[in-house]
């Protein structure tokens, strides 16, 4: 049997991780395009001051980078030492972006990243320009790459099981390229990078203007950042509407899960705004509903029904009953492969195999699963439904409200007033984390809502980790909570030092 006790503390260790990671990845996803802004108004009128802008904004950009790349690398290694089996299953299909984006996107963006700080008086003004354009391109592409990846844990498309080798192969590169969860994945996911470094730029210089501190600098970064941020929110919001519809075609009990619903509705189904949710009871003590609008956003139809949570869970029982005749046919056929009633039965029962391997985590001969083993399967299905529902409001409301300091900010830009408004000020200042939260929400959303799969459908999370001990988990946690906590204060301190420096910062004295 599966030590649940190792999967887990595999699963807390990744998470972790990555939690980490992306505190930094949206940063440098935003910023990176802000400096190509900043630049080509440099390059366009020749004021230095937009050269100073880009310059300092630059710094802290830098800093941001190292750590995001120190605390990405332990990621990779992660899919060979704690989901072994994983690699081995998907890494044919799985492996190609990431490789692609470390020969190709990770290099190029270290390059540009070198001539960024050390080409100012080595190149053209047009030739440092391409290079920060290069820099955000870089940043970009290793975002759209990896998010490819992700999206096919999402939706396996373009794959098949191969019975012979016992893995999962590519079929079609073009498919899992131009995924649709991946398209719309990846607009959203760098869309609120740049919110995140608009209002990263709009924040600490609200606080120089409530200061009184480089005020021809701060108005002008001020003003950049609204525009970006605003174009960004408004990204975010219509391709969250996108990511929203795909979900709805491949992860049904995802979307049921994040939206509380428990039994199927007549089309269009009702939008739950806030609810008390009550898993024991699979039901809502009470909610607040807005009539029709989930039906209209995530099916764009009027008459297209949306499974509930209880429907979702007897179809899959189903499934679960076919797929363990697929496992049982596939052990047949490795014991003799030339086993051709097996083989027929296996070919019948095959697009449900991975359902049959949800029981696993309760029996370790697929044939003994009972009609309660298959039962508790199908509860396992679907995720829990609390901290997803109340995740995505969060990040939606942080979003909404994002969207309103923006237009805000917008306002402020066009009429001059920043002096006359300093509670709004002391609000961007204050809003810097809303961002970060709500990138960090999205992101619990979209992996734990795919559970309990590492591969939708396809590859159930507890067959998917290596054979460690938890006296080795709970070791390298503590390891990596510990120096990531350590980089994140050398962070924090960096990047409050030379901010309060502001442009000073970039003094020789302060190299």
């Amino acid at each position: 049997m599966i030590d649940s006790t190792v999967v887990d503390l595999s699963r807390l260790q990744f998470a972790a991780t990555a939690m980490y990671h992306f505190i930094f990845v949206p940063l440098t996803l935003g910023l990176s395009w802000i400096l190509v802004i900043m630049e080509s108004v440099y390059v366009m009128t020749g004021k230095p001051i937009y050269k100073e802008m880009t310059q300092f904004w630059g710094k802290l950009f830098g800093i941001n980078f190292a750590l995001g790349v120190t605390t990405g690398i332990t990621l990779e290694f992660q899919f060979g030492t704690n989901w072994a089996y994983y690699s081995h299953y998907v890494g044919d299909i799985f492996g190609a972006p990431l490789a692609i984006e470390g020969l190709m996107a990770f290099f190029l963006e270290s390059t540009m990243f070198g001539l960024f700080f050390f080409g100012w008086n080595r190149l053209s003004k047009r030739g440092h320009l391409a290079v920060t354009a290069l820099l955000a391109l870089g940043s970009n592409l290793s975002a759209v790459l990896i998010l490819i990846a992700n999206a096919w844990m999402q939706d396996p498309v373009g794959s098949a099981f191969n019975p012979v080798t016992m893995r999962m192969e590519l079929t079609d590169f073009a498919a899992l390229v131009f995924n649709p969860v991946a398209q719309a994945k990846f607009v959203h996911t760098v869309a609120a990078g740049y919110v995140t470094g608009s209002l990263f730029v709009l924040s600490i210089s609200a606080w120089y203007l409530l200061k009184g501190m480089h005020v021809e600098f701060a108005r002008r970064s001020f003003r950049i950042a609204a525009a970006f941020g605003l174009a960004g929110t408004l990204s975010v919001i219509v391709l969250g509407d996108e990511s929203g519809y795909s979900v709805s075609e491949s992860q049904k009990s995802k979307l049921a899960a994040i939206e509380a619903m428990w039994e199927t509705e007549p089309a269009p189904a009702g939008f739950n705004l806030v609810a008390w949710v009550n898993e024991e009871q699979q039901a809502n003590d009470w909610a607040i509903r807005v009539p029709y609008m989930l039906g209209l956003i995530a099916t764009r139809s009027t008459d297209k029904v949306l499974p509930g949570i209880r429907e979702i869970r007897e179809k899959n029982k189903e499934r679960i009953a076919s797929g363990v005749q697929a496992v049982a046919a596939l052990e047949d056929m490795r014991k003799n492969p030339d086993d051709r009633a097996a083989r027929e039965r296996f070919e019948q029962h095959a697009a449900d195999m991975g359902y049959g391997l949800l029981v696993r985590r309760h029996v370790e001969d697929v044939r003994q699963a009972t009609p309660e083993v298959i039962e508790q399967a199908a509860m396992d299905s679907v995720p829990k439904v609390t901290p997803l529902f109340w995740s995505f409001r969060i990040m939606v409301g942080l979003g909404f409200l994002m969207l309103g300091l923006f237009v805000a900010a917008i306002w402020l830009s066009i009429h001059n007033t920043h002096h006359k408004h300093p509670l709004l000020m002391k609000a961007f200042l204050w809003s810097l984390p809303a961002p970060w939260i709500a990138c960090l929400c999205g992101w619990f959303v979209a992996e734990y809502g795919r559970q309990p799969w590492t591969v939708f459908g396809m590859l159930p999370t507890h067959l998917s980790a290596s054979s460690l001990s938890a006296a080795n988990l709970w070791g390298s946690i503590a390891g990596f909570v510990g120096f990531y906590t350590l980089l994140l204060i050398v962070e924090m301190y960096l990047m409050f030092k030379y901010a309060r420096l502001g442009p000073a910062a970039l003094q020789p004295d302060h190299a």
